[in-house]
């Protein structure tokens, strides 16, 4: 297609499937109609952190009626370990329990109050073990997942002793459970020659493929997933959607009949795992105008019980230390240790919201010791030159050791003293994030309403305002490189109408209605003319999840290429019943059109092609190219570019209570030439408020023998339409096209989530306004956290003003 003006890229549009959000047609996989003679399968977890499987008996639960099948490890025909990276997850428990809720055994029955009645009739026994519970513990027991993490660069020494103020501190960020509104599902319908066919509400349709394949000892090719949709993932199901997928084909096949497993809320939080809670150990050195010098940084993962993500969580962690900014000379050290909770996983940002709220910290604490503007502190840190870099005195050294110039060249140095290579030695080309910061400001008055936060704050004794700043500069590629490939199917008929095919699946992210855009660009036909099909292994297979916020990069990349395979077999057909020559036939609203005006419906184009025997059907595929990342030196380019954005965000706090509300936000973000902006705004809508959740209400909380407690709506709290900000305005940033992506578009999945922490910027200067010195503030911000930090401020207040009366 030439003729844009007719496309439905860069465009508002409706979901795909908003008619069926909203009218309850949308099918999910517990709204399948159930095959006949179905039975449901209930996983029984273990009731203790650590322990020694004594006994497990079946008779009393076999007994009863409506109960056909108790399933343990010794069932399992092929292997009985499952996990993405390494196997070490036993899908039934052998001989030892290492977390609360890991599967023990599985309940068949005609109906889930059968399966429940046969769990509680189960005699299991145990011998409780001690178990590790928390980060400390598992470093001073030397319970690490995988191999340290390191990068450097530069003096830090040196650097430290040249610095005016040198922060140094801990920072605990909690968990997050995913709390999708579609909990874990699967169903599991036996075929012929013992062939599977799973619905699974799955982000990675391939990796339920193997793990069921290995689970049941057969190649992959018996074995067909396909994905109807989900009621969310945040990455809830990108590797944990497998084990409850492979006990339905394990039920399945040994019973021989189709096996639905659905968790109620209750067993989905505890049995799942969350977004990995993190501890950091800092210490920064800055100059006198707030200029990063040099960055030390410990940070530890608690990865559960088993590897699942954790390497890959802890890699983009590491990567993400520095958010925006350029460090001129750093050591970032990062572990990942084995606890007894439920196996934590990925989560929308997959570890960056970690990495960067330690350098948020950093700079919010040396914004306070140094009296300046949250929002200016980070302005004099990002990434290439600022708008003062080179007035006098404003300078800051970046230094090359003379042992590391041999082997860095001297374009790396060029690029370090330039301000714009990453600490994993990535260059940042053209970093917008200055360009983003002016306009935000502009757009939201920042100066005036700082002013007016301020003389609020002054006539207000128990309630105050802050006034935050959030940039995020995020990298967008699987940082395991094999990850970065995506296919397409794409089958025109005879009549002219089309199904579309790819790898990606949809979990109300809009990705189908963004291919489904790019699908009707490039043959130039409307978008009701095209069906997005079940994403499906036997007609995309070895796909990658969808996950790191690829989905449309890839997948549109494919569904590109795939599609424009079949527009060119199909112009000399135009051509000639045009009368004109191939390279002027333009495919554009339903037609190829010639250069005189006159037109070939798409209709009569497809029949003509297949009549001539023209093939109709093409794959595409694609390989994000010119990336690769070494984890031994800690050096490479793992991303294919960056995104960016900024929020500024107004919140209220109680000094009585500790609540606080979110008053106003204003967003610009960058999605490069977004292909469909409707889509994009309402991510980074919703991302944010997921950020925000994470550093507010949403604690989880164990107890002493790490028995999750938080396990329900009741006792643990997302965010809901009163958290949500009074005044919410978000943008898009203008003029931000981005080069080799699927039409200039750039991703928008995880990148907002993390302008949350924008809230965490805001409260401490509220909580500021209550007292004089560093606001020590603990993350989740709840209100009990919030209330303790605004007695401590207070307290120092009435200190000060005894010791000015002395």
């Amino acid at each position: 297609m030439t003729d844009v003006s007719q496309s439905p890229l860069h465009r508002p549009a409706v979901h795909e499937s908003a008619h069926g959000h909203v009218t309850g047609s949308a099918r999910y996989v517990d709204d399948l109609p159930e095959p006949a003679g179905m039975l449901h399968g209930l996983p029984v977890g273990s009731p203790v952190a650590r322990g020694r499987l004594v006994a497990r008996r079946a008779e009393r639960a076999l007994a009863l009626p409506g109960v056909h099948a108790v399933l343990f490890a010794a069932d399992v025909p092929g292997h009985n370990r499952i996990g993405p990276i390494v196997h070490d997850e036993p899908l039934l428990a052998e001989d030892e329990v290492f977390a609360e809720g890991q599967t023990v055994a599985l309940v068949l029955g005609d109906s889930v109050a059968a399966c429940r009645a046969g769990a509680r009739a189960l005699e299991l026994e145990f011998e409780e073990l001690p178990a590790i519970l928390t980060v400390e513990e598992a470093l001073r027991a030397g319970a690490l997942l995988c191999p340290p993490h390191e990068m450097c660069r530069g003096d830090v020494a040196a650097a430290m002793a040249r610095a005016t103020v040198v922060v140094a501190g801990e920072l605990h960020t909690g968990g997050q459970d995913h709390f999708y509104l579609e909990t874990q599902a699967s169903l599991a319908i036996p075929g012929e020659d013992d062939t599977i066919h799973l619905e699974s509400s799955t982000q990675h349709p391939t990796e339920v493929q193997i793990a069921c394949s290995e689970v049941l000892g057969c190649p992959r090719n018996q074995i067909v997933v396909a994905v109807p949709r989900m009621g969310g993932g945040f990455g809830g199901k990108e590797s944990q959607a497998s084990q409850f997928a492979a006990l339905a084909a394990l039920a399945a096949r040994r019973t021989g009949r189709p096996v639905k497993v659905w968790l109620s809320r209750d067993l989905d939080m505890t049995m799942t795992g969350k977004r990995h809670p993190f501890w950091s150990r800092y210490r920064a050195g800055l100059d006198d105008r707030g200029r990063l010098l040099a960055l030390e940084v410990e940070i530890v993962a608690d990865g559960g019980w088993s590897v699942d993500l954790s390497p890959a969580i802890l890699d983009r962690g590491m990567f993400h230390l520095d958010n925006g900014y350029f460090v001129p000379n750093l050591h970032f050290v990062g572990k990942a240790v084995r606890t007894n909770k439920a196996s934590n996983t990925a989560f929308r940002g997959f570890g960056g919201p970690q990495g960067m709220a330690v350098i948020e910290e950093v700079l919010s604490r040396a914004a306070e010791r140094l009296g300046l503007d949250p929002a200016e502190i980070r302005r004099r840190n990002y990434y290439g030159d600022c708008p003062d870099e080179h007035a006098p005195g404003n300078m800051v050294e970046v230094p090359v050791p003379e042992d590391e110039q041999t082997s860095m060249g001297a374009s790396v140095i060029s690029l370090v003293r330039a301000r714009c290579l990453t600490p994993y030695y990535q260059e940042v080309p053209h970093c917008r994030l200055p360009r983003i910061h002016a306009e935000l400001l502009a757009r939201c008055d920042w100066d005036a309403r700082r002013a007016e936060v301020a003389a609020w704050n002054a006539r207000s004794p128990w309630q105050k305002r802050g006034l935050g700043f959030m940039p995020v500069k995020f990298g967008i590629s699987f940082t395991n490189t094999m990850l970065n490939q995506a296919g397409a199917l794409v089958l025109v008929y005879a009549d002219g109408s089309v199904q579309l095919n790819h790898g990606g699946t949809e979990m109300g992210q809009g990705l189908h209605t963004k291919m489904l855009a790019v699908c009707a660009h490039e043959l130039g036909v409307p978008t009701a003319q095209i069906r997005c099909m079940t994403t499906a292994t036997d007609k995309v297979p070895n796909t990658s999840a969808t996950a790191a916020s690829s989905g449309s990069d890839l997948n549109g990349m494919a569904v590109q290429r795939a599609c424009a395979e079949i527009r060119e077999r199909v112009r000399p057909v135009a051509a000639e019943l045009l009368g004109a020559a191939p390279e002027a036939v333009q495919f554009v609203g339903g037609a190829a059109v010639g250069p005189d005006g006159r037109r070939v419906p798409w209709s009569e184009l497809a029949r003509t092609a297949w009549m001539r025997r023209v093939s109709l059907s093409a794959a595409g595929y694609y390989a994000t190219p010119n990336i690769a990342y070494d984890r031994t030196t800690g050096r490479g380019k793992p991303f294919h570019y960056f995104a960016y954005g900024a929020a500024a965000v107004e919140v209220e706090v109680s000094g009585l209570t500790g609540e606080h509300r979110l008053l106003r936000v204003d967003i610009l973000h960058d999605v490069g030439s977004s292909l469909v902006p409707t889509i994009d705004i309402g991510q980074i809508e919703g991302g944010f408020i997921q950020g925000v959740g994470w550093v507010t209400g949403e604690e989880l909380v164990w107890d002493a023998k790490g028995k999750l407690l938080t396990h329900g709506p009741s006792t643990y709290k997302i965010p809901a339409i009163g958290d949500c900000p009074a005044i919410f305005n978000v943008a898009l940033l203008e003029r931000a096209e981005q080069d080799s992506t699927i039409h200039g578009s750039k991703a928008v999945g995880e990148p907002p989530l993390m302008l949350g922490l924008g809230v965490i910027s805001a409260l401490r200067q509220a909580v500021a306004a209550f007292g004089p010195g560093e606001v020590e503030l603990a993350i989740p911000c709840t209100p009990e956290a919030i209330l303790r930090a605004v007695v401590r401020q207070r307290a120092a207040a009435v200190t000060r003003a005894a010791d000015a009366a002395e």
